[in-house]
């Protein structure tokens, strides 16, 4: 009841309301800022991973180069198939489909453009989340086998939409007495997706695996099996199972190795961002001692007049550290509840800034992914909580013994 008192006390009656109001607003916007940055840091990374997950193999099995009985070296599977339906039987591993991969130019009119190209079954292509179900798509999946399925990106930069034939160049074509001539076939793009990264939609095209084969000359086998499987994050458990399997010279390839330094810098920078937004928190949580200090020196002659009523030191520390902590609290709780809608509302306010910008506070060519989304998590919300709380009731400590400890008599000596 003191403490509550002597927070709501006017600055005429010796407290020190602005003081106490400054403590607050600083400790609570130093929350809302660690909640809001958390929340962007996590749903950052998860759209980014999504992406990842969602349009890419969770892990590649190819081949090391071997030599058939001609002495021909290659990589190739030459019995994908078969190996596909064996990895297929391994626990946890939802998809494995054979893929020939391979680079061509591809060409509309007067414009060009390099894509990699994927030959894939039509049952395997709309077996891949981002692609199949890509909110952007435009076409008919389900006539793949006539044609090939284009990214957004590229299908701009050629100026081309569902209908058009477009030319895919290949160099090393078929072979004849003069040399290697280009191959080139001209396809209908029956199907253009957005597979929410911009790298991906700018680069990649999907073609019928029957007509890839003859095209990258990839008679021999495929060049790779794309797996997936229920748990990414843990695919390194999936690896043994996928040696053994895939017999001597099989090499794997996981999305963690694809996009390690990425995701190695993304954990740094979260660890780097959380450590400066809780100094921002120490900043403001110091305000609670200055404020303190100042109601300590206002309140002596009622700490001496409490003592001699028969209050003990840790009474009156408790009062002035309920002072504090109260602040603490308050300001804590300000800070989570403003930092949840900021986060809760971040795509419309990136959206508002990158339009007044004229787009430049959000480029996909530099982030890969097209917005900046958030995700609210229980941890990231108890560390800002704790963060906040142990900061205010630390630095509360001080200024409460001071009081505790201050003499009566000495406090009562010129009242």
């Amino acid at each position: 009841m003191i403490a509550w008192r002597y927070l709501r006390a006017r600055r005429a009656e010796g407290g020190v309301s602005v003081m106490t109001w400054i403590s607050l607003v600083g400790i609570a916007l130093g929350v809302m800022a660690l909640v809001a940055t958390l929340a962007v840091r996590a749903g950052f990374r998860a759209e980014f991973v999504d992406t990842i997950l969602g349009a890419n193999a969770h892990v590649s099995v190819s081949r090391a180069t071997w030599v058939d009985g001609d002495g021909v070296a290659s990589r190739a599977i030459p019995d994908a198939g078969a190996l596909a339906a064996s990895i297929r039987e391994i626990p946890g591993v939802t998809r494995a489909a054979p893929i020939i991969r391979g680079q061509a130019m591809v060409t509309a009119g007067d414009r060009s453009n390099v894509a990699e190209i994927y030959g894939i079954t039509l049952d395997d292509l709309k077996a891949i989340p981002r692609i199949a179900s890509s909110e952007e798509a435009m076409g008919d999946i389900e006539r793949f086998d006539e044609g090939m399925a284009v990214g957004l990106g590229i299908a701009r930069d050629l100026g081309i939409a569902v209908g058009d034939r477009v030319k895919v160049i290949q160099p090393n074509g078929t072979k004849t007495a003069f040399g290697t001539s280009p191959r080139v076939n001209a396809y209908e793009v029956v199907y253009i997706f957005s597979a929410g990264r911009w790298d991906i939609d700018r680069t990649r095209i999907y073609l019928p695996y029957a007509e890839a084969e003859p095209f990258f000359n990839r008679e021999r086998g495929a060049d790779e099996i794309e797996v997936f499987v229920a748990d990414p994050e843990a695919i390194e458990a999936y690896a043994p199972q996928l040696y053994q399997t895939g017999g001597d010279g099989t090499l794997l390839w996981t999305w963690k190795d694809a996009s390690s330094a990425f995701l190695n810098a993304l954990s740094i920078e979260d660890d780097v961002m959380f450590v400066i937004l809780a100094l921002i928190v120490l900043i403001a949580a110091l305000n609670i001692t200055s404020g303190l200090v100042m109601l300590v020196k206002n309140k002596g002659r009622d700490i001496g007049i409490l003592r001699t009523m028969g209050l003990t030191e840790g009474s009156i520390l408790r009062v002035f550290f309920l002072c504090g902590a109260f602040v603490g609290v308050i300001g804590t709780i300000a800070g989570v509840i403003l930092g949840c809608l900021l986060a809760l509302n971040i795509d419309g306010i990136m959206s508002a800034i990158n339009y007044a910008t004229g787009g430049g506070a959000w480029d996909p060519s530099v982030r890969g992914i097209y917005r900046l989304p958030a995700e609210l998590r229980g941890w990231d919300i108890f560390r800002a909580v704790t963060l906040s709380l142990v900061l205010s009731f630390v630095v509360t400590i001080f200024p409460a013994r001071r009081a505790a400890r201050m003499n009566p008599v000495e406090a009562l000596r010129y009242e």
